[in-house]
């Protein structure tokens, strides 16, 4: 999944780059408002999420980079407005999640993690369902960015994962 989800961010972040900074800052009636609010919200929340793995009770020397990070204030928080600058970040935290990814065992996620949401509220949950919400998460909000870069007039491409799938 982080594979996938490195290249998938690649292709999007390359279609997106064919839009001016206004286009991409439009306003297109998303939740998250234009392109760039959306990629921002992805990189938000992988940011929040990856924190939360950070002080997981194993500690994931993956993650060191990710604990000097300050925390995103709100979901919705502009972390970069111009686009090089949020391209460059989110390379940075894929290659973040290939490393993290590469680091955990079976036995890793078998375990829980306890983490305070954005509201304070304490949850303990399997670590590998949060994981999969961590993937998922993204893959919900680029789909909507790719359905916004499709309405400004340019292809994503193929963002199925059955296509990374190798034949046996």
């Amino acid at each position: 999944m982080a594979s996938y989800n490195q290249t998938m961010n690649r292709n999007v972040y390359k279609a997106a780059s064919a839009l001016n900074a206004s286009e991409l800052d439009m306003d297109r009636g998303a939740f998250f408002g234009s392109i760039i609010g959306t990629l921002n919200h992805i990189l938000v929340g992988d940011t929040i999420w990856l924190k939360r793995f950070a002080s997981h009770q194993i500690t994931f020397s993956s993650l060191d980079y990710i604990r000097i990070l300050e925390a995103p204030a709100s979901l919705d928080t502009t972390v970069h407005s111009q686009f090089s600058m949020l391209a460059e970040a989110r390379a940075k935290i894929d290659d973040v999640v290939i490393q993290f990814t590469s680091e955990l065992t079976e036995n890793d996620i078998s375990n829980s993690l306890v983490y305070s949401n954005t509201k304070g509220q304490v949850s303990k949950k399997n670590f590998g369902h949060l994981l999969q919400h961590f993937f998922n998460h993204q893959t919900h909000h680029r789909g909507q960015v790719s359905t916004l870069l499709f309405q400004a007039g340019v292809d994503v491409g193929v963002t199925d994962l059955l296509v990374s799938i190798p034949n046996e």
